[in-house]
């Protein structure tokens, strides 16, 4: 297509054109013919040029392919959350090296039971971390949340129960400088336990054992707050059936304070208590013996009567009971079934009185009959209440 043109204005770098219809068309002036000035005419030759066209659109698409596989071909995934160990007021959670692709990360944070606990430092070096301060036995829920500059990813939530104070499972034990027989004894009652030995500090390590205080591994411990104990420790936590605090099996604890519980066995139990009885029988009498003399042991035979007529006094003067049991405290002490069987024993001396119902009738019987053979002048009492007289031969 050819088109005339008239120049009408041509500055430094700009040229006023003008068509037949009087309008006007900036044209660079480095593409006019030179010596060319106001009311000049321009012939201009307009053609679409193909060849070119597809080779520009051919280095676009080029172009497009390589930020797809550059930036497009992979997303950034989910982090994959899991819990490492658990202890009674502690948990260990690590989660797989986060996948971000292209994209740049913005933050990692953590949430505990749907609210915000913190964000992860370097969250793209850092594949684990350490929550302390937990409730003992009770159940957290625990998942991540990753953004990035290509969205925000989550991942799924992980249940964990911390475990109750008889649960020894979660103490993972690295050991420190110990000889060679104390090592081998310190992972037996490790094992028995249900413990686990980790030879080098890590962020699970729940106690670090050694025998002295020195070493890369122990100034490891120190720096990351992890208690560093005696091999003691362990069996006191073995001895007692759960776990024991740390304070007295610090390296610079006194050992006298170290309280090592053993378990009651069961079959010692009734043998332990037994003799108690026996021994609160034997030492009532002598704390009685300290207000007034015991009386002596009455004859086998008047036992039964004796005890009657002692129950017959304590009915008829409750008086006396309540002052006798004042001034003997320690006859309190004794078995209620046992009272029966020690009451004359444990009864201070009191003035005779006299015999009442059948007893008194025997005696007033028998001082009678004594009358009767001293004013016959020849007969003498027997046992058996029998007189003989003096006959003459």
């Amino acid at each position: 297509m050819l088109i005339s043109l008239t120049v009408g204005k041509v500055d430094a770098g700009v040229a006023v054109l003008l068509t037949k219809d009087k309008r006007l068309i900036e044209f660079p002036s480095i593409l006019l013919p030179p010596n060319i000035s106001s009311g000049s005419i321009v012939d201009i030759t307009v053609a679409r040029n193909f060849a070119s066209e597809q080779k520009s659109q051919a280095s676009f698409v080029a172009l497009q392919d390589a930020i797809y596989h550059s930036f497009g071909a992979t997303e950034p995934q989910a982090p994959v959350l899991r819990c490492r160990n658990a202890t009674q007021t502690s948990v260990v959670l690590e989660w797989d090296p986060i996948q971000h692709a292209t994209a740049e990360v913005i933050s990692l944070s953590l949430f505990r039971n749907n609210q915000k606990a913190g964000n992860i430092p370097r969250p793209t070096i850092m594949q684990s971390t350490k929550i302390s301060g937990l409730a003992v036995d009770k159940e957290y829920i625990f998942h991540l949340m990753l953004r990035t500059s290509a969205g925000t990813f989550s991942s799924e939530k992980v249940s964990v129960r911390t475990h109750k104070m008889t649960d020894l499972s979660g103490i993972t034990v690295t050991p420190g400088v110990l000889p060679a027989p104390l090592k081998e004894s310190l992972t037996r009652a490790v094992e028995r336990i249900g413990g686990k030995i980790a030879d080098t500090v890590r962020i699970d390590t729940t106690h670090f054992v050694t025998v002295e205080g020195r070493g890369i591994a122990w100034e490891k411990a120190v720096e990351m707050n992890i208690p560093v104990v005696r091999p003691e420790w362990v069996e006191g936590c073995e001895a007692a059936g759960k776990i024991v605090g740390v304070r007295q099996y610090y390296l610079d604890a006194d050992p006298r304070q170290r309280q090592v519980i053993h378990p009651p066995h069961p079959e010692a139990g009734p043998s332990r208590s037994s003799p108690q009885p026996q021994q609160r029988q034997e030492n009532a009498p002598s704390s009685n013996g300290g207000n007034s003399p015991a009386p002596p042991p009455p004859p086998a035979k008047d036992e039964p009567k004796k005890e009657e007529e002692s129950s017959d006094e304590e009915e008829e003067s409750p008086g006396e009971g309540e002052s006798e049991k004042q001034a003997m405290p320690s006859e309190q002490k004794v078995r209620v079934e046992d009272r029966d069987l020690h009451k004359v024993a444990l009864r201070p001396t009191e003035p005779a009185r006299e015999p009442e119902n059948e007893h008194k009738d025997e005696v007033e019987k028998e001082a009678g009959e004594e009358e009767t053979a001293e004013e016959e002048g020849t007969g003498t009492l027997t046992p058996g209440n029998a007189s003989f007289q003096d006959v003459a031969l």
